[in-house]
């Protein structure tokens, strides 16, 4: 797999051609978005609405859209975050891990998850957090498979959604 990550110019539009794969990708996801609320027809994800959903992403300081592609194929999407928007938060956040729905099972997903783990150990980062939607049982399934543990539960900042908030040690608690 290989990573890398959404360059958009500035002032600039995310390139034709990749946001034509983030839109079949997003659109592969109609269950996840029908859960979410995040697109008004989760069987109709318009190009449109995967940019202004991408800019909203990347308008937070510190955030990153990571591509991840095998075989030269747009396989999974995730977007970071090196600091959450409460100061008294010290972790770095994974705000979505986003794999095409037609390839789901085939480890896509764990391998972006590390290496996005891997980079902030890297960077110095203690521990990564993120939040899965409390109806979303496969998500809270996946992340709890790779070591994410429940640290509390509270209503996300975009749409007041209940999630649960998870959290992984990158190394070893004093």
């Amino acid at each position: 797999m290989i990573v890398e990550p959404l360059v958009v110019p500035a002032g600039g539009d995310i390139p034709a051609p990749v946001l034509t794969e983030l839109t079949g990708l997003y659109a592969s996801n109609h269950a996840f978005h029908a859960l979410s609320g995040d697109f008004p027809d989760p069987d109709n994800v318009r190009p449109e609405q995967v940019a202004a959903a991408l800019a909203d992403d990347l308008a937070h300081p510190g955030a990153e859209v990571l591509l991840a592609r095998s075989r030269g194929r747009l396989v999974a999407v995730a977007v970071t975050l090196a600091h959450h928007p409460d100061p008294a938060d010290p972790d770095p956040w994974l705000g979505l891990l986003l794999v095409d729905a037609r390839l789901h099972g085939q480890g896509h997903g764990r391998r972006l998850a590390r290496y996005v783990e891997e980079g902030f150990l890297a960077a110095g980062r203690a521990a990564l957090r993120l939040a899965v939607l409390e109806d979303n049982a496969p998500g809270l399934a996946f992340w709890g498979a790779l070591g994410y543990r429940e640290t509390g539960r509270r209503p996300d900042l975009q749409r007041g959604r209940p999630c649960v908030v998870m959290r992984k040690p990158l190394r070893p608690e004093a």
